[in-house]
């Protein structure tokens, strides 16, 4: 079992920076793989990062890719999402997650969720 609480959502301006984090309780974090994921209102959950157990790769689909970096810190049980030159379209609902094995692409491969943090863009 494994519980994720992410932070660091709020209400920016268009163009600057936000990072979230997710911290993760529970046994063995470092063999999942993580995922963040978010979603806007009338909208299905994306996918906007995903990382392996060992960091050692990293996947980002063109929306987010060269602005968005994923990280994690396995001897602090954390997963960051450094966010750069955000836009309004990028205002949702960031949600960490948690994979034992699958594609990261995917929601379907996810075994745990956090409860999501709100990130506002304003323009």
């Amino acid at each position: 079992q494994v519980q994720l609480l992410e932070s660091g959502g709020g209400l920016v301006q268009a163009g600057t920076s936000l990072r979230l984090s997710c911290a993760a309780s529970g046994r063995d974090f470092s063999v999942y793989a993580m995922g963040w994921f978010r979603q806007a209102p009338g909208k299905d959950h994306e996918f906007v990062a995903g990382i392996t157990w060992s960091g050692g790769s990293t996947y980002y689909p063109d929306s987010v890719k060269g602005r968005f970096t994923i990280s994690r810190d396995n001897a602090k049980n954390t997963v960051y999402l450094q966010m750069n030159s955000l836009k309004p379209e990028d205002t949702a609902v960031y949600y960490c997650a948690a994979s034992k094995g699958g594609s990261v692409w995917l929601s379907f491969f996810y075994d745990y969720w956090g409860q999501g943090t709100q990130v506002t863009v304003s323009s």
